[in-house]
């Protein structure tokens, strides 16, 4: 008896154990989907009444302990991820946090100037520059450039576009030092970057970083505040658009339960997210009826965690708008 009580306790020691150490990969766990209305405010608007509404979608994204990382079914729904996907090389957990939270914000500027010119405002936006999403491992930028910084320019030519950033590059030759021009959370840095080789073409030239978009200097013509908290990332920027024009009396929802996912661009261009199988157990358990996917792997996905909620898969602001209209009538 006392061997087993001894094998017993060692064995709730060893899981104690293996629950706190953190393993080297994360773990994406589901979330229910939440109401956009109560983070949003819109000057002259009003919160929708009546059944329905918008949500957004999130994943519960973490360092996956020893434990999960050996038995991932102990958490239903979860996803393990290794943890060099999540955080690149040479960039820090604090830092890939910091970027998320500036993703979010920059997402619901963008995500109100699209609802607002769709409602006929006069929206100012202007490029700003190139958004880094994360250094290529084994470029010269690793420890130089961070996710969410913004090039502006390159050997002091600036550089406000994807396509600014690609012309000053085709003169550079491969294996040269760049001065780059970079924002990052509000402060000028110059950084200096040599070069490598673009496996696909020998005689040009890259930095040695993954894009994630075009910065942009947006001014609208309504004060639009969201508080989405400690939840980071771009993907909700399609559910905030749609709600910006719920609040302004538009009845976008036509009385459904409408969980949306989807980065959004300025030309209303929805994108790719992460997370597909968490957000679509996220939007089931918040009993949506509806859910708007980015259209391509994303919707293909959301369609296998489906288990009777209706994909729609959308490529465009315009495009999900179309199709909330066309639902039949909320029975």
């Amino acid at each position: 008896m006392r061997v087993v009580g001894a094998l017993a306790a060692a064995l709730v020691v060893a899981g104690i154990a293996l629950y706190l150490i953190p393993s080297n990969d994360y773990i994406f766990l589901p979330d229910p989907a939440h109401p956009v209305a109560p983070l949003m405010r819109v000057q002259g608007g009003h919160n929708p009444t009546g059944a329905g509404g918008i949500y957004f979608v999130d994943v519960f994204e973490r360092r996956a302990s020893m434990l999960e990382s050996l038995f991932p079914s102990i958490r239903s729904g979860s996803t393990l991820v290794p943890a060099k996907l999540i955080v690149p090389p040479g960039v820090s957990d604090q830092v890939v946090r910091r970027a998320d939270l500036r993703q979010m914000s920059i997402s619901q500027r963008i995500a109100a100037a699209v609802a607002l010119r769709r409602l006929g405002y006069h929206v100012v936006a202007r490029p700003a520059g190139v958004i880094v999403d994360y250094a290529e491992p084994g470029s010269h930028a690793i420890g130089k450039l961070e996710p969410t910084d913004v090039v502006v320019s390159l050997d002091g030519k600036p550089t406000l576009t994807v396509s600014a950033l690609h012309k000053q590059l085709a003169g550079i030759h491969p294996g040269a030092t760049v001065t780059l021009g970079v924002q990052r959370g509000g402060n000028s840095l110059t950084v200096r970057v040599q070069t490598v080789t673009d496996p696909r073409d020998r005689h040009h030239a890259l930095i040695g970083f993954l894009l994630a978009g075009e910065a942009a200097s947006i001014h609208l013509p309504i004060r639009v505040q969201i508080t989405s908290g400690d939840i980071g990332g771009p993907s909700a920027g399609l559910a905030f658009a749609l709600e910006v024009m719920e609040k302004l009396g538009h009845n976008i929802d036509h009385g459904y339960r409408v969980a949306a996912t989807g980065t959004i661009s300025l030309d209303g261009t929805v994108g790719a997210i992460g997370g597909v199988k968490q957000k679509t157990i996220g939007a089931r358990e918040a009993n949506a009826d509806v859910f708007l996917v980015p259209a391509g792997d994303n919707a293909t996905e959301a369609r296998r965690y489906a288990h009777g909620l209706r994909i729609i898969a959308v490529q465009s602001f315009p495009q999900a708008l179309r199709a909330l209209a066309t639902l039949p009538p909320k029975r």
